[in-house]
């Protein structure tokens, strides 16, 4: 899509993080921006810095009457959206499967997963109706392959999406819309304080920190540069193919191994 076309871009998790870094590529670009997020006092805060080109809307992801709503209300100030990013998410909360609580499990494949279904659900119809626009859908790189311990929920979440993600662009490509998944990696944002507010379990991550990279900004400039180039994936951190790499090699011996015997 080339982004000079666009007139309303709308993102949830919109107040911080990844979320906020596409809002400012897109503002930058001089799309209006309609952030959703659960936070009211950080999306105030974050609107009142951007002045008349960003609002923002209060936003339960799992809820999906409430994306009505706001894709209604953001509608009714910037006209149509058609750069959609489903980005609102939650931290691994740090259990194997073994130990670990079904809240917890049920609370992060409903906003990461689930979340992300929900606005597809209100946004892709039309989408196809007007033939044009993108999509952008935020996975990880722990939905490309499994990665270490602690993950395993938040994993089950992002491999779903990138299964959404994947199949909604087959489905909207014959249409004229694009569809990419965002796979990032790590990213120093406040996920682990956001997951705090609502409820949820954060992993510990003190023993193997990474070194930060890569920023916010810089992923929001690459999601922009993707919707550009229709790109089907955005990977932030080119040393996760190590781990794709090695998951593809042992489904290809599998299948080698079938043709075989």
């Amino acid at each position: 899509m080339d982004l000079t076309t666009a007139k309303h871009a709308f993102i949830s998790g919109g107040a911080s993080g990844l979320g906020l870094g596409m809002a400012d590529a897109f503002l930058k670009r001089g799309i209006p921006v309609t952030i959703a997020d659960i936070d009211a006092e950080a999306l105030a805060a974050v609107t009142a810095e951007r002045g008349n080109s960003i609002r923002g809307v209060q936003l339960d992801v799992r809820n999906r009457e409430a994306w009505a709503k706001a894709k209604a209300e953001a509608e009714a100030a910037f006209g149509p959206v058609d750069v959609l990013c489903c980005n609102a998410g939650i931290s691994p909360n740090g259990q194997e499967f073994a130990d670990m609580d079904p809240e917890s499990y049920d609370r992060i494949v409903a906003i990461n997963l689930g979340g992300v279904a929900n606005g597809v659900f209100a946004f892709a119809a039309d989408f196809r109706e007007r033939g044009r626009g993108h999509i952008v859908l935020t996975s990880s790189q722990a939905g490309l392959t499994t990665t270490v311990g602690g993950v395993g929920a938040y994993s089950v979440a992002k491999f779903g999406v990138t299964a959404l993600g994947e199949q909604l662009r087959s489905e909207m490509a014959p249409r004229g819309v694009g569809v990419s998944v965002l796979c990032p990696g790590y990213v120093a944002t406040n996920l682990g304080t956001n997951t705090v507010k609502i409820g949820g379990d954060v992993r510990k991550y003190s023993d193997y920190m990474p070194e930060v990279t890569i920023t916010a900004a810089d992923v929001g400039e690459m999601v922009a540069d993707a919707i550009e180039q229709n790109m089907a994936h955005i990977v932030t951190h080119k040393d996760v193919w190590r781990g794709v790499e090695k998951r593809m090699n042992t489904i290809k011996a599998a299948c080698d191994y079938r043709l075989e015997n």
